[in-house]
C-alpha cells in the first residue's frame, strides 16, 4: 500500500524537470522570441487552428518528425496565410517561414527537424485578415544542430540539389492533394564536425523553397539551419487540371551558424514533375 501512495510523489518528481525547461521557454519566448517576431501583438493560444505533432522524446535529435496539422479549410475569405515555426532553446531558433494561398487545399506541412535541447516548439499562423494563433509541443532532446556529418560528405555533395516529387495517392481534380518534395542537401548547421577532417565545417543550407503548380504558388517556405539534412517537405495543392509542379530552392552560406549579417548566396535548383489526373 506505501507503494501505491509513493506513486503520485514519484511522478510529480520525475515531471519537475520538464517543467522547469518548459517554464524557462517561456522567458525566451516572453523576453527574446516574441518581441523580435510579434513585437506589440496579440497572439491566441490555441489548437483550434493549427495542432502540432511531433514525439514527446526524439529518437534521433537531427531526424525529428514534425507536422503541423491545420484545422480549418483554406477558402478565398477564411485562411492561413503564413506559419511561423521556432524552436525555443536551438541556437538558432527560427525554424522556417511557410506561406499558403487558397491553391494550397490545406495549410498542413511535415519535415525533419533538429532539435538541440529540451524545448518547446511553437507554431504560429498568420490568419488572412492578420488574426495570429500559436500552438506549442515540448520536445526532450540534445544535441541535434551539432550531430556529426555523415562520412559520405563528398557524395552528398555530388547530388547537391537534386530533388524528386512523389504524389501520395492518385491525383485528385479540385481537392487537396499530398505531395512530397525531397530534396538533396547536407544542410549544414555550421556547428558539426567533418568526421574525416575534423574540422567544423562552416554553414551551408536550404534557405528559399518555392514550389508553384501551372505558375501559382501553393508553397513557399524560408528555411534555416534546424530542418535536418535532406530537407523533406509534405504539403498539399489543388490542381484545377493536368500540370506541371516546379520547385526552386535556393542554398545559402554563412560565416557564423547563429547570425546572419555575412551571408553569401549559394545557387538556385529547380525539379519539375508532370501531373496527371
Amino acid at each position: 500500500m506505501r507503494y501505491k501512495n509513493l506513486l503520485p510523489t514519484m511522478l510529480l518528481t520525475a515531471l519537475l524537470p520538464i517543467a522547469a525547461n518548459a517554464a524557462e521557454d517561456e522567458k525566451i519566448w516572453n523576453n527574446v522570441l516574441k518581441p523580435e517576431y510579434f513585437a506589440q501583438q496579440a497572439i491566441e493560444e490555441s489548437n483550434d487552428v493549427i495542432e502540432l505533432e511531433a514525439p514527446v522524446r526524439a529518437e534521433d535529435p537531427a531526424l525529428v518528425t514534425f507536422r503541423i496539422v491545420s484545422k480549418i479549410k483554406q477558402t478565398k475569405d477564411n485562411y492561413i496565410k503564413r506559419i511561423l515555426v521556432l524552436v525555443d532553446n536551438n541556437p538558432f531558433p527560427f525554424v522556417g517561414d511557410f506561406d499558403f494561398t487558397p491553391d494550397s487545399g490545406k495549410a498542413d506541412v511535415a519535415m525533419r527537424i533538429r532539435v538541440n535541447s529540451n524545448s518547446n516548439i511553437r507554431a504560429i499562423a498568420e490568419m488572412n485578415d492578420g488574426k495570429l494563433v500559436m500552438t506549442k509541443k515540448f520536445v526532450k532532446a540534445s544535441g541535434g544542430c551539432s550531430a556529426p556529418i555523415g562520412a559520405n560528405l563528398d557524395e552528398a555533395m555530388s547530388r547537391l540539389g537534386k530533388m524528386k516529387f512523389r504524389l501520395e495517392d492518385e491525383v485528385k481534380i479540385g481537392e487537396p492533394n499530398l505531395v512530397q518534395l525531397m530534396i538533396s542537401h547536407p544542410n549544414i548547421t555550421g556547428m558539426q564536425m567533418d568526421q574525416i577532417t575534423r574540422f567544423i565545417k562552416k554553414s551551408h543550407f536550404v534557405k528559399d523553397v518555392k514550389v508553384t503548380f501551372n505558375g501559382k504558388p501553393v508553397f513557399t517556405a524560408k528555411t534555416d539551419i534546424a530542418i535536418s539534412s535532406d530537407p523533406n517537405f509534405r504539403f498539399y495543392f489543388v490542381p484545377d487540371k493536368a500540370g506541371e509542379l516546379k520547385a526552386e530552392v535556393t542554398d545559402t552560406s554563412c560565416e557564423l551558424p547563429t547570425k546572419r549579417d555575412v551571408c553569401t548566396k549559394g545557387n538556385t535548383y529547380t525539379g519539375t514533375f508532370k501531373v496527371q489526373p
